[in-house]
């Protein structure tokens, strides 16, 4: 069993990685299954055909994925391909309050397997700007409010998602260093208690260790206490933009996981998960 449940192609504005070659490294790992799920953050990028797109702030046009242009290549993948591996079509919302609805009218475009919900920037502010505007001049504790609060807002108002992706992305851009789970634990168990409740899921993202956390994306302490809360729906992806990064640590957090008292990973189909035993 080796599925890959979150990785990025050349249709994310900031993967340079050929969706075919993705595929052709990931058979040549023994890849069973892979989800795409390149990236749509609304609020800070246009979508693909918007005349005049404003610039990210490398200078590069800030546009959403290519939707037309995707969705084909992904069928023209799953022709080419479909007998070698399984290819879950994706996308990553980087969801906000505000745009919830330009989110709703996303979904109900497009086939879909899968969606990761994550929260990139808040108020439209990025956390990986040179200049962290979102952190800059602010106490820790109170970005880091702000950031758990937004996530929880968002997983009240929008349900058409899969799974919660890198929980706790905050922590990797966090310029005053690691930020304790437990001055956030109540946020957090609240979040999860709603993920639970709508029948949703959590991933573990393997880039917590090359961004140099030492750990999973969400931390190991949150998954455990997802799993003690009674989540049982869990992917595991790379998030991987480049070859390097495909498949990373993917079956060693499967020894994690059911050390932590998991009994089986999800993968998804037309949006609904199917359980492979650990």
């Amino acid at each position: 069993m080796f599925f890959d449940y979150h990785v990025h192609s050349s249709f994310s504005n900031d993967c340079g990685y050929p969706m075919e070659d993705v595929i052709l490294d990931a058979i040549d790992q023994g890849i069973e299954e892979l989800a795409f799920a390149d990236h749509v953050d609304y609020g800070l990028y246009d979508d693909w055909d918007c005349p005049n797109p404003h610039l990210n702030y490398d200078g590069d046009p800030a546009l959403n994925v290519d939707y037309p242009a995707y969705f084909m290549e992904l069928e023209r993948m799953r022709a080419a391909y479909g007998s070698r591996i399984r290819i879950a079509a994706g996308l990553e919302f980087g969801i906000q309050t505000h745009t919830i609805p330009r989110y709703e009218k996303l979904f109900s475009a497009w086939p879909l397997d899968f969606v990761l919900l994550s929260v990139h920037q808040v108020g439209d502010l990025e956390f990986w700007y040179p200049d962290n505007p979102f952190m800059a001049g602010r106490a820790q504790q109170e970005y880091n409010d702000e950031y758990y609060e937004e996530l929880y807002r968002c997983v009240c108002g929008f349900k058409n998602y899969s799974v919660l992706a890198h929980m706790d992305l905050i922590r990797r851009y966090d310029p005053a260093g690691p930020f304790p789970t437990e001055r956030n634990r109540d946020i957090i168990a609240a979040i999860l208690e709603q993920v639970i409740a709508d029948g949703k899921g959590i991933e573990a993202n393997t880039s917590g260790y090359r961004y140099g956390m030492g750990d999973l994306s969400p931390a190991t302490d949150i998954i455990q206490l997802y799993r003690d809360l009674g989540g049982t729906v869990i992917t595991v992806g790379s998030d991987s933009h480049r070859p390097e990064h495909l498949g990373s640590r993917v079956r060693e957090t499967y020894d994690l996981l059911r050390s932590i008292g998991f009994r089986s990973i999800a993968t998804f189909e037309r949006m609904e998960p199917a359980f492979h035993a650990l």
